[in-house]
């Protein structure tokens, strides 16, 4: 069976550790210029290059995307960014601008160009022409159904590879291609700087009644009326397989390490449970558990199934069950050291996430300080703890808390 690749976001370089620790075979992420998510701390060429090597190590690739639109005053930038990346030794740009497509194969010609959802690739003729240009990889449009992914793989070079989105938020317009952040706050969407006011509630004002609002609908809170759900394929990994695909992306370059953790392991055992069962693969019901331990608006299947992933019109938030309230650095002779990242207490059942991904329970029965005082409770962020524990908490894994519902 052919094997895909599972694709994860880094914003920062913690994330990045997260995704190596938790299975991804590549990372994308950006570099400070030219990248979708200028909210992301993002890596300079310092930072990427030790990135990059580390990656390599562990036999993953790093992509850098250069998906905004360049205006003229940058792209004149660009030649020198590209050259720093391959040397730096990047796998693969994800490129939505024909100029920059044309600038990557003059000045950085050692490094794969992967063309970006940004350009709305939605036919096997846009993907035969971009192959033409270089393109070893296109990343597919999300509106597309999953017989129009397996369609375009019909018809194109098989040695062109397919990449799609199986995780994370949705945009209210199509791929991406929005103006409502630039026109009501001046922050440009397509230049990496949305604002997400499609997330934001709206009400309905009178003319002539000023500061008197009429909502839209009967809630007292508003209405919100561009509020995609967030985009879930874990129970579909075998439908994804047959369409064709090479690359399962997550999305998520503005969100945590934890994030990119729970969301990349859950793909890995998915993705590994397929290949070892193939046409009899049952979903585990633990990793779908997992995706509902992060921060997520409602779930849905996208477009792939032919149908508008639909809209939630009465909140605006995450569903929010857990909090990590640890991450362990070290453990031996029966006895974990941990660092706080949000308020415990000795008694508390935690629910650990190891880096080999299957999650299990431990008792919070003693604790202490870095004093080695006994302690019942860890109130202060970043305080180091010392615990005893039974049960092996490998460095690297999460703890995390069941939030009061």
């Amino acid at each position: 069976m052919l094997k895909a690749e599972l694709l994860s976001p880094a914003g920062d370089a913690e994330c990045f550790e997260s995704a190596l620790r938790f299975g991804a075979d590549a990372v994308y992420l950006a570099g400070k210029q030219f990248g979708m998510r200028t909210a992301s701390s993002n890596f300079d060429m310092e930072t990427l290059a030790r990135s990059v090597y580390k990656a390599h190590q562990k036999g993953v690739k790093v992509f850098v995307t250069c998906n905004t639109l360049p205006r003229n005053n940058e792209i004149d930038l660009m030649p020198d960014f590209l050259e720093q990346c391959q040397d730096c030794g990047v796998d693969a740009f994800i490129i939505a601008d024909l100029g920059v497509m044309s600038l990557a194969a003059k000045y950085a010609p050692n490094v794969e160009r992967h063309v970006s959802t940004q350009a709305g690739i939605v036919n096997y003729q846009t993907a035969r022409v971009l192959n033409d240009m270089g393109a070893s990889r296109v990343v597919l449009a999300r509106e597309l159904s999953l017989d129009d992914i397996a369609d375009i793989r019909a018809k194109t070079n098989p040695e062109l590879e397919l990449e799609v989105f199986v995780h994370g938020s949705m945009c209210v317009s199509f791929s991406g291609r929005c103006l409502i952040s630039s026109y009501l706050t001046g922050r440009d969407a397509n230049r990496g700087d949305c604002t997400q006011p499609c997330r934001w509630k709206y009400h309905l004002f009178e003319e002539h009644r000023d500061g008197h609002y009429f909502p839209v609908n009967e809630e007292n809170d508003g209405t919100y009326l561009y509020n995609s759900r967030d985009l879930c394929m874990i129970e579909h990994i075998d439908d994804i397989m047959k369409a064709g695909v090479k690359s399962l992306k997550i999305e998520g370059r503005a969100k945590s390490a934890y994030y990119v953790a729970v969301t990349t392991n859950a793909y890995r055992h998915a993705l590994n449970d397929y290949y070892r069962q193939g046409k009899d693969w049952v979903l585990a019901p633990w990793i779908k558990e997992e995706l509902e331990k992060v921060s997520h608006r409602e779930y849905n299947t996208g477009f792939f199934y032919g149908n508008e992933p639909g809209q939630v019109t009465s909140n605006g938030g995450y569903i929010r069950k857990y909090d990590v309230v640890a991450v362990c650095d070290d453990y031996r002779d029966g006895t974990a050291y941990l660092t706080q990242r949000n308020k415990f207490f000795v008694g508390d059942i935690l629910d650990v996430l190891p880096p080999d991904g299957i999650p299990f329970n431990v008792k919070i029965d003693k604790m202490f300080n870095d004093k080695h005082e006994s302690i019942e409770s860890a109130p202060h962020a970043m305080q180091k703890l010392i615990v005893p524990s039974s049960a092996v908490i490998p460095p690297g894994a999460l703890l995390r808390k069941a939030r009061q519902q």
